[in-house]
């Protein structure tokens, strides 16, 4: 007889619960061992329990690395909690790894004391061996101050779904379910979002359905049944605004941006891009929407790409292209064609590891000069930069906002951890959206191409084949207001103050800066992109100490915020953080003329509260 999960069935034993605040959960193992699903699953099944959340996704840089070795290691971490909380968190409190290579490299992150679940089925010698193991660590007493508990996932797997009609390669990938489904019931997590996950994405093969649901319920009736754990554990739904919810990725959240934003402009979308990590899956998520007047191109290369973006501009759509930092490089020439055309092209940099091709999985922000000096001559654009993966959303209606009423290339700078990371994101109510009033020239009336509004400065806005507006548009410098081809020396110094001076007024559009703390001291940290988290979590835990610390956060990087200056001025020393050698910093000591101190990262890997709550804490001391 078995149950029907397909396990022997076990008397139940006695359970211990124990509430917790906070709890890091990292999965990790071969590429191909499903870390990354089940980490999105145990994420959904939180962010369903009510919990709040932040996710980690850390993509191995190979497609498929050789199986068991250390660079093939793919791991989601997952940060839950009954109070708010801005990060993944710095280390975990459980492991879920399913190789030695997994363990060999995550273990030095673990906590005293941490739970370790292993499958014992891959502890083989020769993956032993691929990962620098001279013994087995599950036998050998080197993790003594951890709690271990090694588990046969593999065959737990291949027993739950004997009797279907599977190979047994088929059949033992569904064991990611299964070490699932054993921390779903570890932390009391609800699995019913995952079977009916699991119904709709294998629902043309009935028996894959059946074999993950088998392999899901045999990890959690394990738990529940099996001796070895005695302790169950919760985490209380955190008090979150009263709203709809859902849990969201960077990568969805900038998708439904620039989509909501061509809504409320009443005007197509064209998306052009060329498939690059990790800007592809903003391009595979918008094409998801194709009945709201969305056109997506997949071009030929980053060029292409861009340019059709461009041409979209032109035609009267909003054009957006997406790509990271060595496309963004490609882009340039047409980026600055944008700039002298002053057509509203909006480009998302997706910012990863570099230089050249550099780390394409790990996150870095270090595009910040390029995009603001990466052109020929002096080459205005704006630069804004969203701080959380639920944020994407509003930066990204702002980028398609500021570009149509200012006639002005935006670009839109997120990162890997970003798109790749999620959060419970709070559905806003589609009336509360700004509507973007977007205005064509159709009267040929006096119409010359290069009139200026006299607040904007934007240029009239035309679409290609409108009756009497034909007009000259490229690369060459343009006679003011007729946007003839000029070469004469005080129009073309006119015409670059103009481009300039047009971006420089979009500061006038910036809210007042948030200053986090008390709006004078002794230190203001000064952060962009996703640094936010750990930042906002590093200066909350040391003023909770007393120290005089106070954070300011920029999402407009170019214009800068006009209340910067001031804000600075209230405070003794100014720390920059960024995964960088020190970009922003550099702006902000020439900008305002202050001794600010950085502290970089350039590791691929984000902050960590810890390092940077030491940080602070020196300048604070100097």
């Amino acid at each position: 007889m078995t149950t029907e999960a397909g396990t022997p069935p076990r008397s139940k034993v006695p359970k211990r619960h124990e509430e917790l605040e906070e709890v890091v959960v990292r999965f990790a193992g071969d590429s191909g061992d499903g870390m990354q699903l089940a980490g999105m699953q145990f994420t959904n099944e939180t962010a369903v329990a009510g919990s709040d959340l932040a996710t980690l996704p850390d993509f191995p840089a190979e497609i498929r690395a050789p199986p068991g070795t250390l660079f093939g290691v793919s791991g989601f971490q997952i940060n839950f909690s009954s109070h708010d909380i801005f990060t993944p968190g710095d280390n975990p409190d459980v492991l879920v790894m399913m190789n030695p290579a997994a363990l060999k490299v995550n273990l030095r992150d673990l906590k005293p004391g941490g739970i370790i679940i292993a499958d014992t089925a891959e502890f083989t010698e020769n993956n032993l061996r691929k990962a620098g193991y001279a013994t087995n660590p599950l036998e050998d007493g080197s993790l003594v101050k951890y709690q271990v508990f090694p588990l046969d996932i593999t065959n737990m797997t291949l027993r739950a779904v004997e009797g279907l009609n599977l190979n047994t390669k088929v059949a033992s990938r569904c064991k990611n379910f299964c070490a699932l489904g054993l921390t779903s019931w570890l932390f009391t997590r609800p699995i019913e979002p995952t079977v009916r996950w699991i119904e709709n994405r294998f629902k043309k093969n009935p028996e894959l359905v059946e074999a993950n649901i088998r392999a899901l319920k045999t990890g959690y009736n394990f738990g529940e049944t099996a001796e070895m754990f005695a302790v169950q554990y919760e985490v209380k739904p955190a008090r979150l605004i009263p709203g709809k919810y859902r849990n969201i990725t960077g990568t969805a959240a900038t998708a439904l941006g620039f989509l909501a934003a061509a809504e409320r402009t009443g005007l197509p979308l064209f998306l052009g891009s060329y498939p690059i990590t990790p800007a592809s899956d903003i391009l595979h998520e918008v094409a998801n929407y194709k009945n709201f007047n969305v056109y997506t191109f997949q071009a030929e290369d980053e060029i292409a790409a861009v340019g059709a973006a461009l041409g979209a501009a032109y035609g009267g759509a909003i054009g957006i292209t997406t790509t990271s930092g060595p496309g963004m490089l490609l882009k340039q020439e047409m980026i600055n064609l944008a700039v002298m055309a002053e057509l509203p092209l909006i480009i998302a940099d997706i910012q990863r590891a570099g230089p050249s091709t550099g780390m394409p999985t790990k996150t870095e922000q270090a595009d910040l000069l390029m995009a603001l000096y990466g052109r020929s001559s002096d080459s205005s654009v704006v630069i804004l930069a969203p701080a959380t993966p639920g944020e994407c959303f509003f930066i990204a209606f702002e980028a398609v906002r500021i570009a149509t009423k200012y006639m002005v290339p935006v670009i839109f700078m997120s990162d890997t951890n970003l798109t790749n990371g999620a959060e419970p994101w709070k559905i806003p109510n589609v009336s509360e959206l700004p509507k973007i009033e977007v205005q064509f020239r159709t009267d040929p009336q006096g119409f010359q191409p290069y009139l200026r509004d006299p607040e904007t400065l934007s240029r009239p806005w035309v679409r290609a084949g409108t009756p009497g507006l034909e007009h000259r548009i490229g690369g060459l410098e343009k006679e003011d207001i007729t946007g003839n081809v000029s070469y004469d020396p005080e129009n073309h110094e006119k015409m670059v103050r103009l481009r300039a001076e047009k971006v420089a007024r979009i500061a006038m559009d910036i809210p007042p800066t948030d200053v986090r703390g008390g709006p004078s001291g002794k230190l203001l940290v000064i952060g962009w992109g996703g640094t936010y988290g750990s930042i906002v979590e590093a200066v909350e835990r040391l003023r909770g100490q007393g120290k005089s610390v106070s954070h300011v956060h920029l999402r407009h990087l170019n214009p800068l915020p006009s209340d910067l200056k001031q804000i600075i001025r209230r405070f003794e020393k100014v720390l920059v953080p960024e995964l960088n050698m020190g970009q922003l910093l550099k702006i902000i000591r020439a900008e305002y003329l202050v001794d600010a101190k950085g502290i970089n990262k350039i590791q691929g890997q984000p902050f960590k509260v810890g390092e940077l709550m030491e940080k602070i804490q020196e300048v604070l001391e100097e």
